[in-house]
């Protein structure tokens, strides 16, 4: 079946059936001496400009101000960019420059169509952002042939906007996370304003439908406002958009019941009167909801502003080539003329098109832009959008409360998330202004709730908790959360996203995205660092309550640890103490992913506070108490990664001593799971010495792991010899949502192969190699053992619960 074949360009949406009252809600304006002769003269040079620098980045190698007939010498060997966008973008941009200067403003533009990088490059060219931040790039006809010509090469810009590019604060590749970033970006910055453009591609995804909800969290006596600007242009890569096959009616209604005031931009004839007019609206409708809020007079439930801009797909570009359309149609979304290089028709068109633009008119002979281009731009560099510090050099870092007062007595039962509640509740304190909690609607389910006693929820639209400057943001999409925690994070502040482990993996391409973007970041010499990126996982796997198999799922661990090592940061803290001292170094940290997984249950504290802080700046070290001798000669060693595996390892080493006697167990927890990886791998990885002084040199290593068994496999490739002598257990996908069993946590772990007679067994057959004794006792132990995992699994039958000892502390004295 052929691909869509369009009758016309620019195709109208067919008509709803909604009735016409609707468009009662649509805000009209008088465009109408909007902008002066002078200004409008010259904001439509300035566009120009701007759309000439685009399509040439897409095209040519040379002969960058057609100083002579374009040959297909001139032409780049490979076509690189998208065009679809980069004329509205260039609108947009022109108008916020006016904007900006007209009010002062400090401002940031986060751009959904992050393939437009041509036109975001070229206005920052013009505005000398990019001569300001990369000396080659000047105002001259070097910065300019550089900019054309190294565009999407090795030696130039990336066809997306990235970290290198400045004014940016999100990674232009994935689309759906534009609107959320631009949300978390303003809040607790009262005087900034953060445009957002959303394609009508991006608006089609998940992501960006619940985002729109985003000022239902904005509290305009705190924050500051963002103007969504919805670019509507019709077209996706083959075929037409949902948005543009709504008709008014239907985008205003929907918008509306969103809560914003609709404002469309369409006048094609007037395009730069239309887009001056509703900008400044837009502004002074903010400052109206602003004042208000900040005079004690807040207006409840607000409608803000936003704009549908409405403008052909690939705007300026050739009408047809070879009797497809291209202007107004799916064949404008990337390079309007592939096959220009090698076809002279298409090279003759490429020429006619980037002639209409007469740069001869907008470049002075130095290859500077003329005055009146660069008059449209705030006079204070510092306020053009590739400029504005929040968005490279905002970091501030927190004040971080006593955390050693915050721990418990060695041998106490603590929820690990219960301290990290009264820790985060102080931090929050601490830092009114620069610090958020951005959560999936689970922070009493996970035991975070002491949280609330001195802060709240920050839902704008429930009497309940608006105005009360909440530190917490709870929304139930995963994807909200993680958007506004980058944008928070990435113009200075400190957050923390804790959320049940099985849900976290829905933003897996979000955090490699948001990593992507600080690696380039660290690459590029002038953005400051950033605060670090908090994730809390909890609700685990290996303690259910209610939830079964649908809730077990630690993958979002192997996840990270596939991140860069000089990011990737993964703790599984064994108590309540070495929680709190892990999660008061990861928040005040800077550059990384920081993921932390731990239980929200109340399990045994096993080190002082003391040894908790020595424990974690280790990674990984011996627990002497369940150890035979301290650890000294053992037979086998067995290692402990997670809370309640942990457990299961300590209540092994107990079970070695009354079935084993003569066994000599060395029993290491790691907290740090990248200490694990060959040396030089990480910068946590342990050296041989290091490694062989806990795990030994030849004696085998029973590991018992919290994730999925590859996460550890993967580490330990390449330490020589050492796999060799490994078991590893981990979650083997065994759970269920249906039996009452699954409340057991013994039944998980059995099912699993983690728990603590599974280890024994390993451990008795790894020792017999080394222990003569064990070795002639091995079978009658395994049977005792094996008799005890039966006795325990039809206890669970009857009872529907474990044993009432299962998890007494062990008694090593």
């Amino acid at each position: 079946m052929p691909g869509e074949v369009l009758s016309e360009p620019n195709p109208p949406a067919i008509p709803s059936n909604l009735p016409d009252s609707i468009l009662s809600l649509k805000v009209d304006l008088k465009i109408n001496g909007a902008l002066d002769e002078k200004a409008l003269s010259a904001v439509k040079k300035f566009r120009r400009c701007a759309d000439y620098l685009a399509a040439s980045m897409i095209f040519l190698k040379d002969n960058v101000l057609l100083e002579r007939e374009l040959v297909a010498e001139d032409i780049k060997p490979r076509l690189l960019g998208h065009w679809g966008t980069c004329p509205g973008l260039n609108i947009v941009y022109a108008h916020l420059n006016l904007l900006i200067q007209k009010y002062d403003m400090d401002m940031i533009l986060v751009v959904g169509p992050g393939h437009g990088a041509p036109a975001i490059l070229a206005s920052l060219w013009i505005e000398g952002s990019l001569a300001r931040f990369y000396h080659d790039y000047g105002l001259d006809g070097t910065g300019l042939k550089k900019l054309i010509t190294g565009f999407s090469t090795p030696d130039g810009f990336p066809s997306h906007i990235n970290a290198q590019v400045p004014g940016s604060i999100h990674e232009g590749g994935e689309l759906g996370y534009a609107l959320a970033v631009a949300f978390g970006a303003v809040m607790d910055k009262p005087d900034l304003v953060v445009t957002c453009i959303i394609g009508d591609g991006e608006a089609e995804t998940g992501p960006t439908a619940t985002a729109w909800h985003g000022y239902k969290y904005i509290d305009p006596q705190e924050s500051g406002a963002v103007i969504p600007i919805l670019h509507v242009n019709g077209f996706k890569i083959s075929e037409r958009t949902i948005f543009g096959c709504m008709d008014e009616k239907e985008l205003i209604a929907l918008f509306s019941g969103y809560g914003y005031q609709v404002r469309i931009v369409n006048d094609l004839e007037n395009i730069d009167l239309d887009m001056a007019a509703s900008l400044d609206w837009a502004y002074l409708e903010i400052r109206k909801i602003q004042k208000a809020a900040r005079d004690g007079k807040p207006i409840i439930k607000p409608r803000w502003p936003m704009l549908i801009l409405k403008t052909p797909k690939g705007w300026g570009a050739p009408k047809e080539n070879d009797g497809k359309f291209i202007e107004g149609s799916f064949n404008a979304h990337q390079v309007p003329l592939p096959g220009v290089k090698s076809d002279k028709p298409q090279l003759q068109l490429l020429q006619e098109w980037l002639k209409e633009y007469r740069a001869e008119e907008l470049f002075q002979d130095d290859g500077k832009p003329i005055d009146e281009v660069t008059s449209i731009l705030p006079s204070n560099p510092n306020k053009r959008l590739g400029q504005v510090r929040d968005s490279y050099a905002g970091y501030r870092p927190p004040s971080l409360p006593d955390v050693r007062a915050l721990m418990s007595e060695k041998g106490k039962d603590v929820s690990c998330m219960k301290a990290c509640g009264e820790l985060v509740d102080q931090m929050s304190q601490k830092n009114e202004h620069t610090f958020r909690v951005f959560s999936p609607d689970e922070l009493s389910s996970n035991k975070l709730d002491t949280l609330l006693e001195h802060t709240g929820r920050n839902f704008q639209w429930d009497q309940y908790s608006r105005a009360q400057g909440g530190r917490v943001v709870e929304i139930l999409s995963e994807h909200t959360c993680q958007g506004m925690l980058q944008g928070y994070i990435l113009t200075g502040r400190t957050g923390l996203f804790p959320s049940y482990e099985s849900f976290l993996g829905i933003v897996t391409t979000m955090m490699i995205q948001f990593s992507k973007f600080g690696k380039m970041a660290r690459e590029t010499q002038w953005r400051m660092d950033l605060g670090s990126i908090n994730y809390l996982e909890t609700s685990t796997w290996t303690r259910q309550e209610h939830n079964g198999f649908s809730h077990q799922n630690p993958s979002f661990i192997g996840s990270v640890l596939n991140l860069k090592p000089d990011s990737a940061r993964v703790y599984l803290p064994p108590d309540a103490n070495c929680f709190l001292s892990t999660l008061a170094h990861c928040l005040e940290s800077k550059n990384y992913v920081n993921l932390m997984v731990g239980s929200k249950q109340p399990t045994p504290v096993w080190l002082s506070p003391d040894e908790a802080e020595a424990h974690c700046r280790a990674g990984a070290s011996i627990f002497k108490f369940c150890s035979t001798d301290s650890g000294i000669d053992p037979d086998v060693t067995l290692v402990g990664i997670g809370c309640e595996t942990t457990f299961e390892v300590i209540s092994a080493a107990a079970i070695l001593r009354r079935i084993a006697p003569t066994l000599r167990v060395r029993v290491v927890n790691v907290t740090d799971l990248m200490v694990l990886g060959p040396e030089g791998t990480h910068p946590h990885a342990m050296g041989v010495d290091e490694f062989n002084s806990l795990f030994t040199k030849d004696r085998d290593i029973v590991i018992n792991y919290h994730g999925y068994s590859n996460d550890v496999k993967g580490l330990l490739f390449g330490r020589g010899s050492v796999a060799e002598r490994v078991t590893i257990e981990g979650y083997r996908e065994e759970g269920s949502t249906t039996t009452p069993l699954d409340y057991s946590s013994a039944q998980m772990m059995l099912r699993n192969h983690v728990s603590r007679y599974h280890v024994a067994i390993h451990a008795i057959r790894g020792a017999a190699r080394f222990n003569k004794q064990v070795e002639l006792d091995q079978h009658t132990a395994i049977s005792t053992i094996e008799h005890e995992i039966t006795e325990h699994k039809k206890y669970i039958l009857k009872h529907g619960k474990d044993m009432d000892n299962a998890y007494d502390v062990p008694n090593f004295d």
